[in-house]
């Protein structure tokens, strides 16, 4: 893959050597020419000084034979500008940006461009470090809005379908685990005596679906 970064910050320079070790074509781009001092001396790509979102810069960088592009310098909006550049000017299929505005993270989602709201993300898991649950979560999205939960289930659901549990708790099975086997459960699906569930929720939503989940199916159907 020929991959290009734009920002030659901590977490860009971190990437750049992790894909250049794994046998990628990659091209850095930063206005500080001194940055790439963090890229080590043996970093055998390709580092490239100017403007992230200057569409020379951006091609002396290769972003026209690109499998994927990387916004990750300071700037929320250098960041962005320079993703819709890379995916609607010079169509590269992979593009991703680091936003810190969570707020503007939500917004460039809806225009299609993969974002990481690091301040966001960063935070959620300090607190979550800090003030424990009892809650089991093996999954929480970039932008800590959905997560995936361990849903201990009640054992009058024992027998009932998926699409019964899903249709109670107006959430969704990610997978359940049955034998301490890993597999993805159809609403068809019967849960057994056993089953680990895993659901797919979000903050406002997870107590709602534990506490129904631990409690009895009282429809019984």
């Amino acid at each position: 893959m020929h991959v290009v970064i734009m920002g030659c910050g901590r977490l860009g320079s971190t990437l750049a050597q992790k894909l250049d070790a794994q046998g990628h074509q990659v091209a850095v781009i930063d206005r500080d020419a001194d940055a790439f001092r963090r890229l080590g001396d043996n970093f055998g790509g390709v580092t490239v000084n100017g403007i992230g979102f200057d569409r020379d810069v951006l091609r002396a960088a290769g972003i026209e034979r690109a499998d994927a592009f990387a916004a990750v310098s300071s700037g929320d909006n250098s960041n962005i500008i320079s993703a819709r550049l890379a995916r609607e000017t010079f169509g590269v299929s992979r593009v991703v940006a680091r936003i810190y505005d969570s707020r503007r993270a939500q917004v460039y989602e809806r225009l299609g461009i993969p974002t990481i709201a690091t301040i966001r993300w960063a935070a959620d898991r300090m607190y979550r470090f800090l003030v424990p649950s009892d809650r089991v979560e093996v999954f929480r999205d970039p932008t800590s809005v959905v997560s995936i939960v361990e849903t201990p289930l009640h054992r009058d659901w024992v027998g009932r379908t998926v699409k019964t549990l899903e249709d109670r708790t107006g959430a969704r099975v990610a997978y359940l685990v049955r034998f301490g086997v890993g597999t993805l459960a159809v609403p068809s699906t019967v849960l057994q005596d056993g089953d680990q569930v895993y659901m797919i929720v979000t903050d406002e939503t997870v107590e709602q679906v534990l506490d129904i989940a631990q409690g009895a199916d009282k429809e019984g159907n």
